[in-house]
């Protein structure tokens, strides 16, 4: 693949995206997201060099990528067209490319490393075990980095109360709070602090304890096919013998009475041994549609706990601490800016930070308050709402195409209906961490294929037409500012 047959239109539409971007005044944002090189092409396949994997994973997420991919196969007429990037890494030291030199010692020095060695490890041998220090023991199914240390609740607020029970639990597994339920809206910490909580027990010496952290997804799956390789006890003994069970989004399981059925079995094997139990949800149980009675009685049977949006001093804490774990320093005037800008949860905030981080990593700049107020305009303009609902989205959208909730979660298949049903779930993409499988849920009970068909749909359009999605954008800020 050494060809060039689309460099051409490569430049020509970077070109042109530039064009745009400018016209919008979003220069800033142009010279920070469209950081790919052109390399070579095979009419099929572009490659480009990025200036790292985080990069990459970001224009991905953003949507750049796919502007780029949308504007050549427009020029040219491609059916389709991928991009793969080549990671430019320059912290790489070079001597990883450099042979290592053979050194030959004499014969009688060999002899010496040979009686050494064997004497170091006899006494290694002969140590008493005690007086080595115990290594830590991972656990695959826990990230690191959420602990208690990097969890900043904020003082006299709903995340503190949530941050002393989640401690609580971690001392005295199955003694305090058990079941634990953690619930609210995106972003806000509750996977962080369920986390937390694995790992706590791990430190305090608890690694032969069976901790399992998994997302309930990923624990339908499993569950789905454990039936479809006839191995079903293999599955009920890894789950009802745990010590602690962390299962993160139990509203993804509504409408699915098999696995709700294996959970309550679950629990009460659980329950019966003391073994602790946590669960997160994006919302009050009562409010989660088609779960089980009984399910629903037992989640809700020892602590609940709701986590609210963080409060101005607590964002600002939280960016502190995301500056010090990345060894960054900006000033306290831009941080103060973000934390009265990003008022939704924890996770817009991450966001906003490292897009004025990668700015002045990439653009090799110091970050101005005029810089940090242009990068952030587009995405945080208009107050914050704290938690973004599927409901509310349905509510707005339907008032602005003048038809009900219940059409756009209906079967009517006319334009009327389609194309507002297509908004409506692009939006909650985009607005919420909603699957698609969990979308088609809230939208009737689709199949995940057809959410994804009216997602992309309405991304493509967007893409392509400027006023479209101008439009979008107005009805995403009408959702965030929506009042029930």
């Amino acid at each position: 693949m050494s060809e060039n047959n689309l460099k051409e239109v490569w430049n020509l539409s970077l070109n042109q995206i530039e064009k745009e971007y400018k016209e919008k005044g979003k220069e800033l944002d142009f010279k920070l997201w469209f950081k790919m090189e052109y390399i070579e092409d095979d009419i099929q396949t572009i490659k480009v060099a990025v200036p790292s994997e985080f990069m990459w994973k970001q224009m991905i997420s953003k949507g750049i990528v796919n502007t780029v991919k949308t504007t050549i196969k427009n020029l040219m007429g491609l059916a389709d067209l991928n991009i793969d990037p080549v990671i430019n890494d320059t912290s790489i030291s070079n001597t990883e490319n450099t042979p290592e030199e053979k050194i030959t010692l004499p014969k009688e020095e060999i002899v010496v490393e040979k009686n050494i060695e064997k004497e170091v490890s006899q006494k290694s041998v002969e140590e008493p075990k005690t007086s080595k220090k115990k290594a830590k023991i991972p656990n695959s199914t826990l990230t690191e980095n959420f602990t208690f240390e990097t969890f900043i609740p904020g003082e006299g607020t709903s995340s503190k109360f949530a941050y002393n029970v989640a401690q609580a639990v971690a001392e005295n597994p199955g003694k305090k709070a058990n079941p634990l339920l953690i619930y609210g809206g995106v972003g806000l910490g509750k996977t962080h602090l369920m986390q937390a909580i694995g790992n706590r027990i791990l430190e305090k010496g608890n690694e032969n304890l069976k901790i399992c952290y998994i997302q309930a997804e990923s624990f339908l799956n499993e569950f789905t096919s454990s039936l479809l390789n006839k191995n079903s006890e293999k599955f009920k003994s890894k789950y009802r013998n745990l010590d602690v069970l962390l299962l993160d989004d139990i509203h993804f399981l509504q409408n699915k009475t098999g696995i709700q059925d294996e959970l309550f079995y679950t629990f009460e094997a659980l329950h019966k041994k003391n073994a602790q139990m946590v669960f997160t949800c994006d919302r009050p149980l009562k409010e989660i549609q088609n779960m089980a009675d009984r399910l629903v009685s037992r989640l809700g049977s020892g602590m609940c706990l709701d986590l609210q949006p963080p409060d101005f001093e607590t964002r600002r804490a939280i960016l502190q601490k995301k500056l010090d774990l990345k060894e960054k320093d900006i000033s306290i005037e831009i941080v103060d800016y973000i934390a009265r800008t990003v008022e939704t949860n924890v996770r817009d905030l991450g966001a906003a930070l490292d897009k004025v981080l990668g700015y002045a990593e990439f653009i090799d700049t110091n970050i101005t308050i005029e810089i940090a107020q242009s990068l952030l305009s587009d995405l945080y303009t208009s107050p914050a709402v704290g938690n973004i609902s599927i409901e509310n989205i349905l509510k707005v959208v339907a008032e602005n195409y003048q038809i009900s909730v219940s059409d756009i979660k209906g079967k009517k298949r006319d334009k009327k209906y389609a194309i507002p049903r297509f908004i409506a779930i692009y939006i909650a993409r985009e607005l919420t961490e909603y699957s698609f499988t969990e979308l088609g849920n809230e939208f009737g009970g689709r199949d995940h294929s057809s959410i994804m068909h009216g997602y992309e749909k309405i991304n493509e359009k967007a893409q392509t037409d400027p006023s479209y999605m101008s439009k979008i954008k107005a009805l995403i800020e009408e959702v965030k500012k929506y009042k029930a």
